[in-house]
C-alpha cells in the first residue's frame, strides 16, 4: 500500500461519449478533472489500495497505477486503464471475476447503475485469459490461433523407430537454446564467460543440464523436430565427409551417376573461419536423379578416433524440384536406422539425425551412413553434400583467436556462422563491434531464417531461410538475484506483444498475444509442478510483458524464461538436483504439448513417466525376460502407458532401434553363453 500514496499526477481523462475511438492520453492533475471524474478516480484508487491481496492464483502486484479512467454519461460504462503491472499477474476466469467483483464493489457507492471494464495492455482483463484455461471453447481468441494450412511433409521420418507418434508434438518444430555462452569480449581482446562463476557453475552452461539431457529428448520422443543454435553434441571430436575433402584417413564413396550442383556447397576450406566466411559457400554439392528402386548410393565413411556416441548431422541442397523421401541410412553398433528427408526444406546447414555409437577406426558396415537415389517421386532430384560426426571444437576466428573449447559451450552466434546462417541478417548485426551483442539478438534472427519469407529475419522479411515451419521458440535461462532468508527467488516468465515492427501482430496476421499465452502457460506449468512436488511456496514471478530480444524478435510464438536464479542458495539446492532438472524438463515439454494443441485444437496425451522395478531374470536355457512396473503421473491423468519400447545392447555393441510390447514383460530368446547383455 505504501506504493499507492503519493501519487499527485495520473494521465486521466474523461470522455463522455457512446463510443469513443481513439484517447489521447495526456497528464492532468487530479484537481484539474471534473468532480465525477475524480470521484471515480479516488474509487479504483481505493480499490487498488485495498484489493492488492487477491491471490486467485496469485497476487496484484504492488506497483499497479491507474493511467486512464474515461466514464462514458450517455451509456453508463467506465473504463479504466491499467498500466503493465497489472497485467504482471496470470488471468482466469475465477480471479478475473473476483477482480471485477471486488471492483463495482467500490465503484457501485457511486456508479450503481454503471458497469465497468478494466483494461491491462489495452485488452480488456478478461481477454488475458489463455486460450487453454478458457472453460468454453466458443469464447477461444481465435486472433491468437495460427492458420491451419495444409502441412508440408515432415523433415524427417525415422523408418527404424517402432512407433509413431499421434497426440503429442508429431511434426511440430520448435526451436529453444539454453542461455548464453563462451564468446570473445573485444574490450579486452579475450574469449570468456558471458556470466559469472557462482555455485559451481555459470548461466551459459548450466540450462543445458536441463536441456541436452532432459528437455530436448523428451520433445523428440513426443514427436516434435527440435532445432537449437548452439552445437548440442558434448562429443569434442569432429570428423567430416564431404565430397570437396582430400583426406586420406575418410572416404567419400560415389557410385556413378552423381553430378555437381549448381550453386555453391559445404567444404571445410581453411578453419578456422573469420567473421563473414560461410563454410556452406566454399565448396560444392552432388545431386542425381531420383528412381523408385535405388540405381546408385554415396557412402560416407568416417575414421572415428576414440570410441563413443557422436552425433551425426547431415547437409545437402534443398530446392522444389527435390524429393521429400530422400533415404538415409546411418551404420552404427548397435546395428542400422534409417531415415527419410525432405529435401524440399532446411538444406545449406547442419541437420541432426541423432546420436550414435561407433567404434574407433574406419568401419564401413559398424560406422558410416549411406544416401541412394531412391524416392517415390520420379522426375525429381536427390542432393547430397557434407555429413559430420561429433561437435568437435569451436574453430570460429575473432581478432586471430579462436575459443580453445568445445563447440558446445559457445555462444549462438559462432555456431550460427560455422551452420551457414548469413551473417548480416542473422548473427553480425553490430559490424563485428561487439560479439556479446551480436550473440542475443542472433538467436531470434535464427529462428526467423529457418522459418523464412514472410517470416524472414526483421532486417529482410522475405528473405527465403530454410523454409521449416517453426512452431514456438523458447529461451531458457536462469535469472540473477540473491536472498538473505530462506527463500527462492523463483520463477520468471517473459514474453513481448510487440514485434521488432512494433506492430501486435506477426506476418500472418496473428496476435503476438499468443506470446503471452505460452508464457502464462510456461510459468503456470512449471510452478504448479514445482510446487507439488518440491516447494509449496516456490516463487511465481511477474508476467512480464517486455522488449528483450529474444522475446520481440522471433516471427513465431516465442517467450523467455527465467527459471529460478542461479546466484541464489536456495534455488540451486533444487536446480542442482538431476531429479529437479527432470521434472522442469518435463514441466516445460508439457507446456509446450498444451500451448500447441490448443493452437491447433487437437487432442493430447503427455507421454508416460520411466518405469520403475526393472529387472531381469533367467527363465530359461539363453532365454531371459524383463520385468517392470508402469510409474502413474498423479500430476497428468493422460500420462499412462500402454505399450513400451525394449531396446537391447550385446557386449561392445550399441543399443538398437528396440521393438514394441504392450505388457511389462518381455521375453528374450536364444541368447549366447558367454556374453554380456544390457536392456533398457
Amino acid at each position: 500500500m505504501k506504493y499507492l500514496k503519493n501519487i499527485l499526477i495520473l494521465s486521466i481523462l474523461i470522455v463522455v461519449s457512446c463510443t469513443p475511438v481513439f484517447v489521447q492520453k495526456t497528464p492532468y492533475k487530479i484537481d484539474h478533472l471534473d468532480r465525477k471524474t475524480q470521484h471515480a478516480y479516488q474509487l479504483m484508487h481505493e480499490y487498488l489500495t485495498n484489493t492488492i491481496r487477491i491471490e486467485q492464483p496469485t497476487k496484484i502486484s504492488p506497483y499497479s497505477r491507474i493511467d486512464t479512467i474515461l466514464v462514458h454519461d450517455h451509456s453508463k460504462q467506465i473504463d479504466v486503464y491499467l498500466n503493465k503491472a497489472f497485467a504482471h499477474i496470470p488471468f482466469r476466469e475465477k480471479n478475473t471475476r473476483l477482480i471485477y467483483q471486488s471492483a463495482r464493489h467500490y465503484l457501485n457507492r457511486a456508479f450503481d447503475d454503471y458497469t465497468v471494464t478494466l483494461y491491462a495492455l489495452d485488452q480488456p482483463i478478461e481477454e488475458l485469459i489463455p486460450n487453454v484455461y478458457r472453460s468454453d471453447v466458443s469464447d477461444y481468441d481465435r486472433s491468437r490461433m495460427p492458420q491451419v494450412d495444409e502441412p508440408p511433409v515432415p523433415l524427417i521420418r525415422n523408418l527404424s523407430q517402432p512407433y509413431s507418434v499421434t497426440q503429442g508434438l508429431d511434426d511440430r518444430y520448435i526451436a529453444l537454446w539454453h542461455s548464453h555462452g563462451w564468446y570473445y569480449e573485444q574490450k579486452y581482446d579475450r574469449w570468456e564467460w558471458q556470466r559469472a562463476r557462482v555455485f559451481q557453475t555459470v548461466e551459459d552452461l548450466f540450462p543445458l543440464s536441463f536441456t541436452i539431457p532432459y528437455l530436448m529428448p523428451m520433445l523428440e520422443n513426443a514427436g516434435a523436430h527440435v532445432f537449437v543454435p548452439r552445437e548440442r553434441d558434448v562429443q569434442t571430436h569432429e570428423v567430416i565427409v564431404d565430397n570437396d575433402q582430400a583426406n586420406p584417413a575418410t572416404k567419400y564413396l560415389e557410385e556413378d551417376g552423381w553430378f555437381a550442383g549448381y550453386t555453391p556447397g559445404f567444404a571445410v576450406g581453411k578453419p578456422p573461419y573469420p567473421s563473414g566466411t560461410n563454410p556452406f559457400q566454399l565448396g560444392s554439392y552432388r545431386q542425381t536423379e531420383a528412381k523408385k528402386q535405388a540405381t546408385t548410393r554415396i557412402h560416407w565413411i568416417p575414421e572415428i578416433p576414440e570410441k563413443g556416441h557422436y552425433a551425426v548431422y547431415i547437409s545437402y541442397h534443398p530446392a522444389d524440384s527435390n524429393i521429400t523421401d530422400a533415404h538415409y541410412t546411418v551404420n552404427h553398433l548397435g546395428g542400422q536406422t534409417e531415415f527419410l528427408i525432405n529435401q524440399q526444406m532446411a538444406g545449406k546447414t547442419w541437420i541432426y539425425l541423432g546420436h550414435f555409437l561407433f567404434g574407433k577406426g574406419v568401419n564401413p558396415q559398424s560406422g558410416s551412413v549411406m544416401l541412394t537415389n531412391a524416392g517415390g517421386e520420379g522426375g525429381r532430384y536427390v542432393t547430397a553434400d557434407a555429413v559430420r560426426f561429433g561437435g568437435g571444437m569451436g574453430n570460429i576466428e575473432r581478432n586471430g583467436k579462436t575459443s580453445g573449447r568445445p563447440r558446445y559451450v559457445e555462444a549462438a552466434r559462432y555456431y550460427l556462422q560455422y551452420a551457414g546462417m548469413p551473417d548480416t541478417l542473422v548473427y553480425n548485426l553490430n559490424g563485428d563491434s561487439i560479439d556479446y551483442n551480436d550473440d542475443y539478438q542472433s538467436r531470434g534472427e535464427w529462428v526467423n531464417y529457418l522459418k523464412g519469407a514472410p517470416y524472414g529475419p526483421n532486417r529482410n522479411r522475405e528473405a527465403e531461410g530454410l523454409g521449416i515451419p517453426i512452431d514456438l521458440s523458447l529461451a531458457f535461462h536462469t535469472d540473477a538475484g540473491t536472498s538473505v532468508s530462506d527463500t527462492v527467488i523463483g520463477t520468471l516468465s517473459i514474453y513481448c506483444t510487440t514485434g521488432a515492427d512494433t506492430t501486435r501482430v506477426f506476418p500472418d496476421s496473428m496476435s503476438r498475444f499468443a506470446n503471452r499465452d505460452f508464457a502464462d502457460i510456461l510459468q503456470t506449468q512449471i510452478v504448479d509442478d514445482i510446487r507439488a512436488q518440491y516447494d509449496t511456496v516456490w516463487t511465481r514471478r511477474p508476467l512480464w510483458d517486455r522488449g528483450y530480444s529474444e522475446a520481440y524478435r522471433p516471427n513465431v510464438p516465442a517467450a523467455l524464461l527465467e527459471l529460478l536464479s542461479h546466484q541464489n542458495f536456495l534455488d540451486m539446492k533444487f536446480g542442482l538436483d538431476p531429479r529437479y532438472r527432470f521434472d522442469v524438463s518435463r514441466s516445460i515439454y508439457k507446456s509446450m504439448l498444451k500451448f500447441l494443441a490448443h493452437q491447433y485444437q487437437t487432442d493430447y496425451v503427455v507421454q508416460p513417466l520411466p518405469v520403475s522395478h526393472f529387472q531381469a531374470v533367467f527363465s530359461a536355457n539363453r532365454e531371459v525376460t524383463l520385468n517392470w512396473q508402469p510409474v502413474s503421473d498423479p500430476l497428468e491423468p493422460t500420462a499412462e502407458p500402454d505399450r513400451y519400447v525394449v531396446y537391447t545392447r550385446e557386449e561392445g555393441k550399441g543399443f538398437d532401434n528396440g521393438v514394441l510390447t504392450d505388457k511389462p514383460q518381455y521375453t528374450i530368446q536364444n541368447l549366447d553363453p558367454g556374453k554380456i547383455y544390457s536392456f533398457k
